[in-house]
């Protein structure tokens, strides 16, 4: 490389210099977004697809709250009962995402599973939204800096699985 060539940025990394608590909040919308496309859909080819799409986005947002944004904040603020709450509620989503990613589309209770794993996500959501992302956005957390870690390891996570 000659000493006048640029260094060539992939455009996704610009997209990492946001706050931690925008990219979770996006996640939020485009997974709540993927349950609403679930229920207006009819073929089970296209169902099968978004509960895949949307089985794999929960399992890597929760994985990228545990593993980075849960331990940041839990120190910063102090909590001990919000963070482990959010992380029960984590159990019970995982053991959901298992349940419909071992069910068949055409079985009784596939959609009903799929409806539940919807309720407690709005759930688990609402809580994070109202309760812990105002405490930290009131904190000293860099939260652009969180974010960035965020978004890396979420690039990680969801290039291992595809």
């Amino acid at each position: 490389m000659t000493s006048s060539a640029k260094k060539i940025v992939p455009l996704h990394s610009a997209a990492k210099a946001q706050e931690a608590t925008r990219l979770l909040r996006a996640d939020h919308k485009h997974v709540s977004e993927l349950f609403e496309q679930f229920e207006s859909a009819r073929a089970s080819s296209k169902k099968k697809a978004l509960v895949q799409e949307i089985c794999q986005e929960l399992t890597v947002h929760a994985q990228i709250e545990e593993e980075i944004f849960y331990p940041a904040i839990q120190t910063v603020l102090k909590d001990k009962t919000l963070v482990p709450e959010a992380r029960v509620e984590h159990e019970t989503l995982k053991y959901l995402i298992a349940q419909i990613e071992d069910a068949e589309t055409d079985s009784e209770l596939y959609d009903a599973k799929v409806k539940v794993l919807s309720e407690y996500v709005q759930h688990h959501v609402k809580e994070e939204q109202n309760e812990i992302f105002p405490q930290v956005k009131q904190s000293k957390l860099d939260l652009v800096a969180l974010g960035t870690q965020l978004a890396e390891r979420k690039e990680e996570l969801l290039a291992k699985l595809s």
